[in-house]
């Protein structure tokens, strides 16, 4: 496995002028199709700086991203956010960067931005891995998700950023330590001018859609997925203990698209973070089997 130095950090720009930011783990001269790696709904490129450089060593260039809102990414019109603006985004990386395809490792939204994708981008698309994400969202991850991802409470320093993580996700990583839990808070707050603390995205990315939306939105998922899953190598990571994604959803999942690869992860919630032994091991065999 190759040595991979500190990631290359770099703006490119949207289609409608925003800086969005992005971590580059190389190699440039890799000889197999790139990974994109898109975080979830409040997340952003850090939470793949353990996995990126491990990527790369497989001789994948890797590049995580700051969706807009997120990271070092600029704020936008709320609305903006939006799956098939992500989409548009990402085709602007891929062009700056001179790349014709990519695979997408996508964490929860990120995994909704590569079905999106396959939507009506499917050649720009060489595969995905759906990081606890599926079609159809549990209504009770959604309800545990949005009491804490619109509001942030405000900290006055990294000990309150600290115990603010543990509260809404010690559940999800009841292993972590504290040196764990500091990594996990210093991607979630970033320090002001001011010497405060502020949420690292922009509490507007979470507003919810309509309920009634629900329905349709389920539907034209469904679709996605067909299509992204029954035309490209794709991968399903679920937690065991996932409030989002059901093992009732992965085996439909399945049934729809027989060649969809899955792995359930011991003792994940939403969502794995990618450190696990058995993400790791699923990580490893897809890629070395893909493009």
């Amino acid at each position: 496995m190759t040595s991979i130095a500190a990631p290359t950090e770099f703006f490119w720009k949207s289609a409608d002028g925003l800086d969005l930011f992005a971590r580059d783990y190389g190699p440039a001269d890799a000889g197999r199709v790139p990974v994109i790696c898109i975080p979830g709904l409040t997340r952003n490129s850090l939470d793949y700086e353990d996995v990126a450089p491990w990527l790369a060593g497989l001789d994948r260039r890797t590049i995580a991203v700051d969706l807009r809102g997120r990271g070092r990414s600029q704020t936008a019109d709320p609305a903006s956010y939006h799956l098939s603006v992500y989409v548009q985004d990402i085709l602007a990386l891929l062009d700056v960067m001179g790349l014709e395809k990519a695979h997408i490792l996508g964490t929860s939204l990120g995994g909704m931005v590569a079905m999106q994708m396959a939507r009506s981008h499917l050649r720009r698309l060489a595969g995905a891995v759906l990081n606890d994400i599926g079609p159809t969202i549990e209504r009770a991850g959604i309800e545990r998700i949005s009491g804490y991802a619109s509001s942030a409470p405000p900290v006055e320093n990294w000990t309150d950023a600290v115990a603010h993580a543990r509260h809404i996700a010690g559940t999800v990583f009841p292993h972590y330590s504290e040196r764990d839990w500091q990594r996990f808070a210093a991607r979630m707050y970033v320090e002001t001018p001011e010497g405060g603390l502020q949420p690292a995205y922009d509490p507007a990315v979470a507003r919810q859609a309509p309920s009634w939306l629900m329905p349709l939105a389920r539907f034209v998922m469904w679709r996605n997925f067909r299509r992204l899953a029954r035309h490209r190598p794709a991968l399903v990571l679920r937690g065991q203990d996932s409030d989002i994604l059901s093992a009732d959803t992965v085996a439909r999942m399945r049934r729809q698209a027989p060649g969809l690869q899955s792995r359930e992860i011991p003792g994940a919630a939403h969502t794995p973070d990618l450190n696990e032994p058995a993400s790791r091991e699923a990580l490893h065999d897809f890629f070395a089997s893909a493009a």
